[in-house]
């Protein structure tokens, strides 16, 4: 019998971490290959972890509600010596078929791994009695990290990780590109070699700045070391920063180009630059954390050196600092009573993406209504029919069919905003994501190419999306490549709405209630089914009188639903 730990495996593009809901083994627990040992909530859904072994539990790393990055050890197993050789023979075929390239055996990664991390093969009978061996040139990153290296030509073994224990994430790929020397086996040119001692002079200038910045206190030297190696790199390296709008405001406020402000945080593999990183860039200057050092050294009073390190403050921060009792409240949040539960996983995600969206997009809402009667009627009809077919037909595949017509007339409904290539993506395929009420907060999964399916296809697809989101068993995939999204506020209550955009799209619809209610047919007012809708647009995308021309149509197209049948 052998130990063998195992490690939280990739959960998907761009997930670092997972928060482990439930453990539904114990240790001393017999278990079998592929059988369900744990539930782990990522920020897109409700993830199962199957055993990779036939074996017994021995122990459990994490508790139920920690939050664990991807490829730390959750559990360790001991099996059976001839079972553990099985496994690992066919990890690394798996490693090879899914990481080497054509031709590339396991040994040959294993090779190279080991050449990358420069130990000797053995290095792993060397490890303490009862320690599981871990292969000495073991790099930890995603699939998409490893793709990306591969991309751009870069030996993932030579990456040093910024991630916890050592992962590496796509910006260590990137900036380890960006910063290779002359290729192995060649001589640095002469112009190399005067930048080298040109940054060895710099180096020693920065140390010796830093060294200054340290008399005042070595909290602000630790800090503009941290911002200098932070997770973004210097401010030159970067094109791209992943920020909240609130920070990118507060960035124009003060005049700084949010892609110079060095990182503290990194998400998905990018830079993110927070509040507190702008203000400390702001206060340094255009020139960075070099800057303050030489401001601090070059100052002939403690006083002056102190004022040299404070951040700078705006006129709006002192007003709002000045203002009686505001600031007062927000501190005093830490200390209010009741209960507090995480800001994470899925309500995490939804809020910053509605943030996003509705700081980002300048949103526009209209409202409408329609006589449904002709709707009603034949769906009433239509679904005595789908039910003899075990279908299930409601008024949205009616919709969808109506909002897929419409927006082939009206492509702009149908677009994003590619704002780094400054171009309108008008999508050639009419993916409409349904929302969807969970316990764990509004999930979103996608309907592609619902142009060409008909009434009971688009039925069965979205009752079964639906049901697999509330019982948190969507696939992430599932949720993704929206082009467009209908919402139906009416299931629960309420005439008309201002939904947010699922950003980067470009609209969303929300379905109001269908009942009777006054309308004026041949200048009389009788009663008649009538549904109210209301929608947002990007009005950076779409004017309104596209948005109500969209509109329109989609009435028209309801109203009679026989057309429908056409499509």
């Amino acid at each position: 019998m052998v130990e063998r730990t195992f490690e939280l495996p990739d959960l998907g593009e761009g997930i670092a971490e997972g928060e482990l809901v439930s453990w539904l083994v114990a240790a001393g627990d017999t278990v079998e290959e592929d059988q369900v040992i744990a539930e782990v909530e990522t920020d897109k859904a409700l993830v199962e972890i199957p055993s990779p072994y036939d074996g017994s539990v021995t122990r459990l790393h994490h508790e139920e509600g920690e939050i664990v990055p991807v490829d730390a050890v959750i559990a360790t197993f001991e099996v059976e010596a001839d079972e553990e050789a099985a496994t690992e023979r066919d990890s690394s075929n798996s490693s090879a078929d899914a990481e080497g390239s054509p031709g590339e055996t396991a040994a040959d990664a294993a090779d190279t791994d080991a050449a990358a991390a420069g130990t000797p093969a053995d290095a792993a009978a060397d490890a303490s009695p009862g320690e599981s061996p871990v292969p000495s040139g073991r790099v930890f990153a995603s699939p998409s990290t490893r793709a990306l290296a591969r991309e751009l030509g870069v030996d993932i073994g030579a990456v040093e990780g910024s991630g916890p224990g050592g992962r590496v994430a796509g910006a260590d790929v990137r900036a380890h590109a960006q910063g290779a020397g002359t290729p192995a086996g060649e001589e640095p040119a002469a112009g190399a070699a005067t930048a080298s001692a040109a940054a060895a002079e710099t180096a020693a200038t920065t140390t010796a700045d830093s060294e200054a910045v340290a008399a005042v206190g070595n909290g602000t030297a630790e800090a503009v070391e941290q911002r200098e190696s932070g997770v973004g790199g210097t401010a030159a390296e970067r094109d791209r920063t992943l920020s909240m709008p609130a920070t990118r405001q507060l960035a124009a406020d003060l005049g700084v180009d949010l892609n110079a402000v060095p990182a503290s945080e990194e998400r998905e593999g990018e830079p993110f630059v927070t509040p507190d990183d702008v203000r400390a860039f702001a206060a340094e200057g255009s020139d960075g954390a070099s800057g303050v050092a030489s401001g601090v050294a070059g100052a002939t009073t403690t006083e002056e050196a102190k004022s040299a390190t404070e951040p700078v403050t705006t006129a709006d921060e002192r007003s709002a600092a000045e203002a009686p009792g505001e600031g007062a409240a927000a501190g005093d949040l830490a200390d209010k009573p009741g209960e507090r539960v995480p800001y994470r996983g899925v309500r995490r995600t939804i809020g910053e993406q509605m943030a996003e969206s509705k700081y980002t997009a300048p949103h526009v809402s209209h409202h409408d209504e329609f006589d449904a009667t002709e709707l009603v009627e034949l769906q009433e009809e239509l679904a005595a029919v789908a039910e003899t077919e075990g279908v299930k037909l409601t008024y949205l595949p009616f919709v969808v069919k109506a909002i897929t017509t419409a927006l082939a007339e009206f492509p702009y409904l149908n677009a994003s905003l590619d704002e780094s290539a400054e171009e309108i993506v008008l999508h050639d395929e009419y993916n409409v994501g349904i929302a969807v009420a969970t316990d764990a907060g509004l999930m979103v999964p996608v309907v592609k190419n619902a142009d060409e399916k008909g009434l009971k296809q688009l039925a069965e697809e979205i009752r079964d999306l639906a049901e697999r989101a509330r019982n948190r068993q969507i696939k992430p995939e599932e949720m993704q490549g929206g082009t467009f999204t209908i919402t139906n506020i009416g299931v629960i209550g309420g005439e008309f709405s201002s939904p947010i955009i699922n950003h980067p799209e470009a609209a969303i619809f929300a379905m109001g209630p269908i009942k009777k209610r006054p309308w004026v047919l041949d200048d009389e007012v009788v009663a008649r089914n009538t549904m109210r809708f209301s929608m947002s647009v990007d009005h950076r995308l779409v004017d309104g009188a596209d948005a109500a021309r969209f509109s329109n149509r989609v009435k028209e197209l309801l109203a009679e639903p026989s057309r429908l049948l056409l499509e």
